[in-house]
């Protein structure tokens, strides 16, 4: 237990900004093992982000609370993911060769793709989740649990998506001049059993209340299927900036998909 408390921990403390115990490092072994609580992290930062919606919603509009809600999710992940995207909208946007995508993703300075990408990204994150937090009405509020589930299943099935991309492909690098790099060993049953564990139970919690939900599993799915095969043809595998990428556009994917799965079931 103590073991696991501490591959935990290392994952808290690599994929938010949430403080952690002092003895808590970047062990690479540990880091890899984290991989297991990947989505599980999903289901912090998307409790946080709930209870910034929740707060907010007491007294603005429900738009205004969601960009709120948006900007603490941000915050506590220190826009890990948020960067990610950016990162490879520039790479694969501006690079026509791996070495050259590569070199690119590796730059931290942003370019116009990437800053093209994420205003994209950002306006369809609002817009989609401003929408799909009124689907549970009561009264002129909202049902809360439903909410909650909401904002929770997005968070750790879309982690999930990207997290599960190690498991079926190389890392792109061959230097070690990323801190991704750990999570990029061979994984055991135990990270593949946790990570798909902990991905889906706030889905099919969220499923008692309308069943048909869990057809979002196609569209994200599907969507992680493509992203890693489009990483593959053109850097023969994944970076870390491949899988925040995957992360974020699956959280979109999920928005649009629960609105759809509303709309036609």
């Amino acid at each position: 237990m103590k073991k696991e408390l501490h591959i935990f921990f290392t994952a808290l403390m690599f994929y938010t900004r949430i403080p952690c115990p002092k003895n808590i490092d970047h062990n690479p072994d540990y880091l890899n093992k984290a991989t297991r609580y990947f989505p599980l992290i999903g289901w912090i930062v998307g409790s946080i982000s709930f209870l910034a919606f929740y707060i907010f919603f007491l007294f603005l509009s429900a738009e205004i609370a969601v960009i709120l809600a948006i900007i603490v999710s941000i915050l506590t992940t220190g826009a890990f993911h948020e960067d990610g995207f950016a990162d490879v909208c520039d790479g694969f946007g501006g690079g026509w060769t791996k070495e050259k995508i590569l070199m690119i993703m590796k730059d931290s300075a942003i370019g116009a793709y990437g800053a093209i990408g994420l205003v994209l990204l950002f306006l369809l994150k609002f817009k989609l989740l401003s929408d799909a937090v009124l689907l549970f009405p009561t009264g002129d509020r909202f049902s809360v649990l439903p909410i909650f589930l909401l904002f929770v299943s997005a968070h750790a099935l879309s982690r999930l998506a990207a997290i599960s991309i190690i498991f079926t492909h190389e890392y792109s690098r061959d230097d070690a001049s990323s801190k991704s790099k750990p999570i990029a060993k061979s994984n055991t049953w135990k990270e593949v059993l946790g990570a798909f564990f902990f991905g889906l139970v706030p889905l099919f919690a969220l499923s008692y209340f309308k069943y048909q939900i869990l057809l979002v599993l196609l569209p994200v799915f599907i969507t992680r299927y493509f992203l890693a095969r489009y990483f593959q043809k053109w850097i023969d595998g994944y970076t870390g900036d491949c899988l925040g990428a995957t992360q974020q556009v699956c959280e979109v994917i999920y928005y649009l998909s629960i609105l759809l799965v509303w709309k036609f079931f």
